[in-house]
């Protein structure tokens, strides 16, 4: 038989979340375009026409109000690739620790 302690079992797991890097910035998924494209609210201010990279096209499965990560184009700072999507336990990491500001974000 195998003995469980209770104290480890009710301890907090320790979540590893992503952060933007560099010039990456957090958005908000506001409405698919069709095909790999959508319109994604930053949380610099801007809202920016996305894509999703060929290489992620079948692994990144969003919808609007999906929390991602964003890499601006450097020619247009209005267009930008879509490189992470957030699982919902990160999204409330996010929130927690202040990096999502709780008035922006409605589910």
């Amino acid at each position: 038989m195998k003995k469980f302690n209770k104290s480890s079992e009710e301890s907090e797991e320790k979540i590893r979340v992503k952060l933007p890097r560099g010039k990456e910035v957090l958005g908000i998924i506001e409405q698919r375009l069709g095909g790999n494209k959508m319109m994604v609210n930053c949380l610099d201010g801007k809202s920016r026409n996305c894509r999703v990279p060929g290489r992620l096209k079948r692994k990144l499965w969003l919808r609007p109000n999906d929390i991602v990560i964003i890499e601006p184009w450097e020619l247009d700072g209005q267009k930008g690739d879509v490189t992470f999507k957030y699982k919902p336990n990160h999204v409330a990491w996010l929130r927690k620790n202040g990096f999502l500001e709780k008035e922006k974000i409605e589910f």
